[in-house]
């Protein structure tokens, strides 16, 4: 809940507070440009890196390997991009961190420990879990038949 007060509210003020004292220190056309031209360059060094990502990606599977930092790598890549296309200069600094590569290995290393420790990912819904509808029983007891007919 924290997390998306933070996202939806905190970010856009401080990023619109951000907007308007550049833009009354540097002027409102080179405020516009700054933030129009970091988002061209911003995704032009995104395909570049895309690309470079997933010809590692694709090397790695021709080796037999599994490619959990090229994945990493991958959604990394994918959220400096929204990133970097979101207007606002707070952005973009995180933007250019999680794009260029030795930054980003240590946000895919954050990224990895939690994934490691458990706690990256996690489902919720809404309502009653399925194991208090059913009464909470982790074993269901049945009997496998061979369907009728040819398959």
């Amino acid at each position: 809940m924290i997390l998306l007060l933070l996202l939806f509210v905190i970010v856009p003020i401080a990023e619109l507070y951000t907007i308007i004292m550049v833009g009354l220190s540097i002027g409102f056309l080179n405020t516009l440009g700054i933030i129009v031209a970091v988002a061209m360059i911003g995704s032009w060094l995104v395909k570049r890196e895309g690309l470079r990502v997933w010809t590692k990606f694709n090397e790695v599977i021709a080796q037999g390997q599994v490619p959990t930092r090229e994945i990493v790598d991958g959604v990394l890549i994918l959220g400096a991009g929204a990133l970097l296309l979101t207007p606002g200069f707070l952005t973009d600094v995180f933007g250019i961190l999680m794009l260029f590569p030795p930054t980003r290995a240590i946000f895919r290393s954050y990224l990895l420990r939690r994934a490691k420790r458990g706690g990256a990912f996690v489902v919720r819904g809404f309502g009653r879990s399925a194991s208090t509808r059913f009464g909470g029983h982790d074993v269901v007891d049945t009997d496998a038949t061979e369907p009728k007919g040819e398959l």
